[in-house]
């Protein structure tokens, strides 16, 4: 009985030890925005009061444009998920992107709401900040559901609507990142608001890539560091609890603005049958698929994207 006990009791040591190394390795609590700033905030960053909150954004590009191009990123993303389209758009066109309540350098939202109702408030809150009377939004993953629920919103201000492997509709999932996985289960998703090991924001980046070997460790590094910011992980947690998909897919059929559905041919958070529904469902609109592109294709291949981008920007 003796050794019996001691081994339970050596046994129940080196459970300790491994989770106490695992806990060191992969503690990580909340930061502050100052602490991330220098790195994920340079110019021509500013932060811009907007509905209770310093908004993190970038507007660049001629201001004489009548028709800015307004950039909506998804779920744990960030106003970075652009930088290639916008590198691209700038020279001859005034692009607008912002961190959404509850994700990168804006944090979350002082109200703890989440629901798409309030998100679209976001959004003709921040035009009317910026002075844009009329637009042309694009939104990618979470992002895209709330630049076409905007646009039911605001039919006189949204000129066109360009959805990037939007969220509108029951996805149908073939593979949902561990990240998200987490965040919806209780007890570790308390867990990961201190403990968050980086290997999980790497996984979950290449699960939604068409292409895993294009995740690097700078983009890992920007992910991980932006999910740290104080109050985007409970953020997010709330997020799936008050904005479920699939919500309004009904009301997606009344959409009359010229639409663009861009669609990565690998995406498997929200598969490509999603881009074919919204197709059927908003008339006139356009569809173009990248048969190698993932979740994100705006961020794997900028060049390409917003090549057939411009071309429906191009039609009268």
């Amino acid at each position: 009985m003796r050794t019996i006990t001691r081994a339970a009791v050596l046994a129940v040591a080196t459970v300790l030890a491994l989770f106490a190394g695992f806990v060191a390795l992969n503690w990580a609590p909340d930061r502050p925005v100052a602490a991330l700033a220098a790195r994920w905030a340079p110019p021509p960053s500013q932060f811009l009061p907007i509905e209770g909150m310093q908004v993190h954004l970038r507007d660049e590009g001629p201001r004489e444009d009548p028709q800015p191009l307004v950039l909506l990123h998804g779920t744990s993303a960030s106003l970075h998920t652009w930088e290639g389209w916008v590198t691209l758009l700038k020279p001859t066109r005034r692009v607008i992107r912002v961190d959404l309540p509850g994700f990168g350098l804006t944090g979350p939202d002082p109200s703890g709401n989440y629901t798409i109702e309030r998100y679209v408030r976001f959004t003709a809150a921040l035009l009317d900040a910026l002075g844009v009377q009329h637009c042309v939004l694009v939104g990618n993953s979470f992002g895209g559901w709330v630049a076409w629920e905007t646009a039911l919103a605001l039919p006189g201000r949204v000129d066109r609507i360009v959805l990037v492997d939007a969220a509108g509709y029951e996805p149908g999932s073939t593979s949902v990142p561990i990240a998200f996985r987490v965040a919806r289960i209780p007890i570790l998703n308390e867990l990961m608001k201190v403990i968050l090991p980086r290997r999980v924001i790497e996984s979950s980046l290449r699960n939604v890539y068409g292409d895993p070997s294009r995740v690097t460790p700078d983009l890992v590094d920007r992910y991980f560091d932006l999910t740290t910011r104080a109050g985007n992980r409970e953020a997010l947690v709330q997020r799936f609890v008050q904005a479920p998909l699939g919500l309004d897919a009904g009301r997606i059929p009344q959409l009359k603005a010229p639409t663009l559905i861009l669609w990565g041919g690998r995406d498997r958070l929200i598969p490509p049958a999603n881009a074919e529904r919204f197709k059927r469902d908003i008339a006139g609109s356009q569809l173009v698929l990248f048969s190698n592109l993932g979740h994100v294709p705006q961020e794997e291949d900028p060049g390409r994207t917003v090549a057939a981008l411009q071309r429906f920007l191009a039609q009268t």
